[in-house]
């Protein structure tokens, strides 16, 4: 029996962050990971885009800080990421797009998940440091 071979898109997604979440950056941006993994997509690239103040509350929070993803998924599985984002306590928004418009390397440029650890461990030991 012949299987269907299983199409997949380049996607580009916004998460938006309340700051509370941020606080714990590590473990939001590990959040984001895991919603992906659970859609079986394959991360490409993620960086934090911005930290800005929000045109309109979402849930009393008036900033929210901006992670910027672009990954590769089965197209039968981007209904489950965009429900499981929907789910998620830890995410006050997100919008995921098809990255048509984008080659594989323009995306590969934006990647900065190493600046994203920087940030984590900076953000934690702020938060060691500063008492409660």
């Amino acid at each position: 029996m012949i299987t269907p071979e299983k199409r997949s898109s380049y996607y580009e997604a916004m998460f938006l962050l309340s700051t509370a979440q941020a606080a714990d950056f590590g473990a939001a941006i590990a959040h984001i990971n895991e919603i992906l993994a659970r859609g079986h997509a394959e991360l490409v690239a993620m960086k934090k885009w911005d930290e800005r103040r929000l045109a309109y509350e979402i849930n009393g929070n008036k900033r929210g800080v901006y992670i910027l993803a672009y990954f590769k998924a089965p197209n039968e599985s981007l209904s489950h990421i965009e429900r499981d984002c929907r789910l998620s306590e830890k995410l006050m928004r997100s919008l995921i797009l098809r990255a048509d418009n984008l080659t594989l390397e323009e995306m590969q440029a934006s990647d900065g998940r190493k600046e994203l650890e920087v940030e984590a461990k900076l953000r934690a030991e702020r938060a060691v440091a500063a008492p409660a």
